[in-house]
């Protein structure tokens, strides 16, 4: 028989709007999984599709009509692709006693709702990390950086970055529109002397290190995007000493096109698919619901997504970035 006692779960959008705009909450925390696979909604929970097949992005042929005859047509090939949208999520409990104890210190249920936020939007991260910085899926497209970014003096980024701009236009006819560091790659980008006589050069800005910004590294690199990732995970286990490392290593950069539009059929080096039928939102959905056996009510955060890797020639993957 059902269980009379619990209660259905309760959709709590004061609590998400609590933690403002997903977006804006990824950003303070360094969390760029959507900015490089943008989110596609899509009906279901699970599908096919035709993802046009890179040879056919460029096809040319003649355009020339004569008098009492049809105009050319198009036809395009395409590869099977498919998604596969999983269910994320996480539980925070809220204990009655504690809450009323320190309710004046600060408010339970927004502290669980922050921890259960992170949990999700965390894993998202790793996952996206996991696909992108991923030298098996690169194999074909991968370069080993021989002066590393953070040998100021003899490093040659923006020749790299150049040349794996040039190889990804090579491999689909797209150029490359951005470059995926984590922090501290980042931070020594700042400081190459290549980068630093450039922006002297060129007078983008002040070459002090507080004026570099992402607008005037995309400069340097001739990219719309820098995309900085600056979330950090703890990888020790329950019960052991924290041990605390990014999400995204600095070992890696990646050289992409990212999608720019909602369009499924832009090409780009990936999507995220978001299923939302069943109440989720991309950046989490905040339910409650009471354990009264345990005099608490759960705060609970889901989504429902799957990241896909979709044109791998959109791609170029740098390792060995950083000593």
């Amino acid at each position: 028989m059902p269980n009379t006692e619990s209660a259905l779960a309760t959709l709590r959008p004061d609590l998400g709007a609590s933690f403002m705009e997903f977006d804006l909450e990824a950003n303070r925390r360094g969390l760029v999984a959507q900015q490089v696979l943008p989110v596609v909604e899509v009906a279901k929970p699970a599908g096919a599709f035709g993802k046009i097949k890179v040879e056919q992005l460029l096809k040319t042929s003649s355009t020339r009509r004569t008098p009492g005859a049809g105009y050319n047509r198009g036809s395009w090939t395409f590869d099977d692709a498919s998604f596969a949208c999983e269910e994320h999520g996480w539980e925070e409990p809220v204990d009655d006693r504690e809450s009323k104890m320190y309710s004046d210190y600060f408010d339970a249920e927004q502290i669980s709702t922050m921890r259960a936020y992170n949990h999700v939007l965390i894993e998202m991260e790793k996952r996206v990390a996991a696909a992108v910085f991923n030298a098996t899926t690169w194999t074909s497209y991968t370069t080993t950086i021989t002066n590393e970014w953070d040998d100021a003096a003899n490093a040659v980024p923006i020749t790299d970055v150049h040349g794996a701009a040039q190889a990804v236009f090579d491999q689909c006819g797209l150029w490359a529109n951005a470059l995926i560091v984590n922090r501290k790659v980042w931070r020594n980008l700042r400081v190459c002397d290549q980068v630093i006589d450039l922006i002297k050069y060129a007078g983008i800005t002040d070459p002090r290190q507080g004026n570099i910004t992402t607008q005037t590294m995309a400069q340097v690199f001739d990219l719309d995007y820098i995309i900085v990732a600056g979330g950090a995970k703890d990888t020790a286990l329950e019960g052991q000493d924290t041990s605390i490392s990014p999400i995204w290593s600095d070992e890696y950069a990646m050289v992409c096109r990212v999608a720019t539009t909602n369009d499924i059929r832009e090409p780009c080096i990936g999507r995220m698919f978001h299923y939302a039928e069943d109440g989720s939102q991309i950046g989490g959905t905040v339910e409650t619901y009471r354990d009264e056996p345990k005099r608490s009510d759960i705060v609970r955060v889901r989504n429902d997504v799957d990241e896909v890797i979709l044109y791998v020639e959109a791609g170029h993957l740098f390792d060995n970035v950083t000593t």
